[in-house]
């Protein structure tokens, strides 16, 4: 098995019930200019991604129950 380290997504669609998610990383060249290279791409069906948003809501939670992240209030942070 592969391991991917993504930075972050760059692109995601959903084309025939399939949705493509562009996996990116950024590499900073001088103090003003980054470099962005997709690094792979994760396809999976409706039901794997709502499947894994629950997997990820379920991990933020623990990591905001552990200490390692707080939650902001959406409504102040926009201001």
């Amino acid at each position: 098995m592969q391991t991917i380290y993504a930075d972050g997504i760059a692109n995601m669609s959903l084309i025939d019930g399939v949705i493509r998610i562009d996996l990116i990383n950024i590499t900073q060249v001088d103090k003003e200019k980054t470099n962005v290279a997709q690094v792979g791409t994760i396809a999976m069906s409706v039901p794997a991604l709502l499947r894994t948003h629950d997997q990820l809501s379920k991990m933020i939670n623990k990591m905001v129950d552990d200490g390692i992240l707080t939650k902001n209030d959406p409504t102040t942070a926009a201001n």
